[in-house]
């Protein structure tokens, strides 16, 4: 009987920790977080805040004060903006004020934008 409660604990430990991380930031969003927080209701930091950024325009996400260029970009933020965008913000936008060398790996980009879908 003792072993069955022990197993029973185990799988509910388990359970539960699979749904506490289910969200958790992937390892790669590590180097979007030294500028950006992407939690509800967090301040901005170096670059805005990236909570709810999905599916808007560039330049328009909350009160951060973006680059003219960035502004003018009319970039949607979709899977394909996104894409784009992680890939090599400098290049997409000349003049964003971005200075990020971008992700190279379009799995790695991939995983930050389905982060990023959630994060609403």
């Amino acid at each position: 009987m003792r072993n069955v409660s022990v197993i029973g604990a185990v799988l509910v430990a388990l359970a539960t920790t699979s749904v506490a991380h289910a969200d958790a930031a992937p390892a790669t969003f590590a180097r979007c977080a030294i500028c950006h927080n992407a939690e509800k209701g967090a301040p901005d930091k170096l670059g805005p805040n990236l909570w709810g950024v999905y599916g808007t325009v560039a330049g328009t996400h909350g009160s951060f004060g973006y680059s003219k260029a960035l502004k003018a970009s009319h970039l949607k933020l979709d899977e394909a903006g996104l894409d784009k965008w992680i890939e090599n913000p400098m290049a997409t936008v000349p003049g964003t004020m971005m200075s990020f060398p971008g992700i190279k790996d379009p799995a790695k980009r991939k995983e930050l934008i389905e982060y990023l879908k959630k994060q609403r």
